[in-house]
């Protein structure tokens, strides 16, 4: 299973980007996929996590990006993705997907899989 992020770049605050997330030799659908980032020096951390219709299809998202990230997914396409909107310098980081069990809810350690990442600088 390989998980490939794309669509960071650089933005300006208060700018959007649509990260996507697909997967080769598997399926996304019947699995909870994950949104995680990671900043230098920093831990990372779980920001979205949607659950799939064959769990209770629920999206968990961290406070900090709460109303300005949404998660969603399109089957027929087998690709997650994560709208970001009004972007803050404190958003710089990598940004990962990752696919994990139904039910893994947000922390790192329950995702099996892991894309590459792909890096998103918010800059003036």
């Amino acid at each position: 299973v390989q998980l490939q992020a794309s669509g960071g770049g650089s933005v300006q605050p208060g700018g959007s980007l649509t990260l996507s997330c697909t997967a080769s030799g598997s399926t996304l659908n019947y699995y909870s996929v994950g949104w995680f980032r990671q900043a230098p020096g920093k831990e990372r951390e779980g920001l979205a996590c949607i659950s799939s219709d064959d769990g209770d299809g629920s999206t968990y998202y961290v406070d900090s990006v709460k109303g300005r990230f949404t998660g969603s997914r399109d089957y027929a396409k087998n690709t997650v993705y994560l709208q970001m909107n009004s972007l803050l310098p404190e958003d710089t980081a990598v940004y990962y997907c990752a696919r994990g069990p139904l039910g893994s809810g947000c922390p790192p350690y329950r995702y099996d899989y892991w894309g590459q990442g792909t890096l998103v600088t918010v800059s003036s």
